[in-house]
């Protein structure tokens, strides 16, 4: 077992204040978006086997097999394959969608052929990876997820009154459902700036009266108008308008695969994803916008934002269930004395208290004990069991497929 030294982020966007009293640190009063566990080089976390910290990539690289299993480093090769993360948004994140795995490996191989710099900002494709995520709620945590069915989407838009967003409702209804999202989405990406900006004004305003009303839509025009505030002027507003919005419950959580647009707007939780930096932005940021790479990549498709709950497992965790080789986020309620849970060593895991304290213990006797925010890395085949009480998440490989 390694106690983990982790990094946190400062985006523009973060909390000043969630991370901090998670870590119960003083905040600096910078924001402090996002805390990194796992090997990822932007920001690794660092371990101290005796002869001080290094970073965890390094060890991983040094000795696969040993770290990760013959089984994980078989699959993914030298390198841990999910990347856990607490993010903590104040402000909305840039709305974005992430290619599946054939799309990520030939738009890589296609700007290495044009000869791309890999850290150029106008540059879409990191590396050969997919990136499938899952953000589960410590807080009440407010998100867009998936397109709304487009005649829903151009009711909505209809009660916001404003008139130069008629052509756009009228787009909504004339297409089937494809081509309907393609079109509009395309139409509003495409539109001149100073037009668009005049609409999402206009829109941004009647989102405000209607959020204040007894709308039945309400918290999504809240939502709308909030990040209108933001971003004002930018056409990412009203792209947003065609996302469903969704609040999760602490202990909720959305899995968001390859295609499918959405965006972060406000509270607490934990993210788990693989390993990747292939992000293609919609809006709601000043950074590169490709907007034919992204009509390529979005699935226009209406989809009903799925919430998951955990699902009990024999072993006595609470399972976060996706479709994804990469990761697996399991939760376990440790009781006062209650029969420490055995931890499935056939991967490697990284394990992150939220809640209360959390005593590890190795089949060699080392004890390792964590506080809330705290977290650490078990090697694949190293026996360890769990007690304590409180909250523990443990991020792992999935087993078998």
């Amino acid at each position: 077992m390694d106690r983990l030294v982790n990094t946190v982020r400062p985006y523009a966007w973060g909390s000043t204040t969630a991370i901090p009293d998670l870590l119960g640190t003083p905040p600096t009063g910078e924001p402090q978006a996002e805390l990194w566990m796992g090997a990822h080089p932007a920001a690794p976390s660092r371990v101290d086997r005796g002869a001080g910290p290094v970073p965890l990539g390094d060890l991983i690289a040094a000795d696969p097999e040993g770290e990760l299993g013959a089984t994980t480093a078989g699959r993914f090769g030298p390198v841990l394959p999910f990347l856990l993360k607490l993010l903590a948004a104040a402000d909305p994140l840039s709305l974005q969608v992430h290619p599946d795995l054939g799309q990520a490996a030939a738009g890589f191989a296609e700007e290495e052929a044009r000869g791309v710099p890999r850290d150029a900002a106008h540059r879409n494709y990191k590396d050969t990876h997919h990136k499938p995520e899952l953000i589960c709620a410590l807080t009440p945590f407010d998100g867009l997820c998936g397109f709304r069915a487009p005649d829903a989407t151009a009711e909505l838009l209809a009660a916001l009154g404003v008139d130069s967003l008629k052509p756009y409702a009228d787009l909504l209804h004339a297409h089937p459902e494809s081509a309907a999202l393609r079109e509009m989405l395309t139409a509003v990406l495409s539109a001149e700036r100073t037009a668009m900006a005049e609409t999402v004004t206009a829109a941004a305003h009647a989102a405000e009266r209607l959020a204040a009303s007894g709308h039945p839509h309400r918290a999504a025009y809240a939502a709308y108008a909030s990040i209108a505030r933001h971003y004002p002027g930018d056409p990412g507003v009203i792209a947003a308008m065609l996302l469903n919005h969704v609040r999760l419950q602490p202990g909720e959580a959305l899995y968001l695969g390859a295609g499918v647009p959405h965006a972060y707007l406000d509270g607490l939780g934990i993210e788990i994803m693989a390993n990747s930096d292939n992000v293609l932005r919609c809006g709601l940021t000043p950074k590169h916008v490709d907007v034919p790479e992204l009509l390529r990549v979005v699935r226009f498709e209406a989809t009903e934002p799925r919430v998951l709950r955990p699902e009990a497992d024999p072993d006595g965790a609470e399972v976060y269930e996706t479709p994804v080789e990469e990761f697996r986020l399991s939760r376990y309620a440790l009781a006062a004395g209650s029969e420490p849970h055995r931890l499935d060593d056939r991967t490697p895991q990284i394990l992150l208290c939220v809640e209360g304290r959390a005593r590890l213990r190795g089949e060699d006797g080392t004890e390792l004990t964590l506080g809330r925010g705290e977290s650490a890395y078990v090697r694949a085949g190293e026996r360890v069991t769990a007690d304590g009480e409180g909250a523990l998440f443990r991020a792992s490989v999935p087993a078998s497929r």
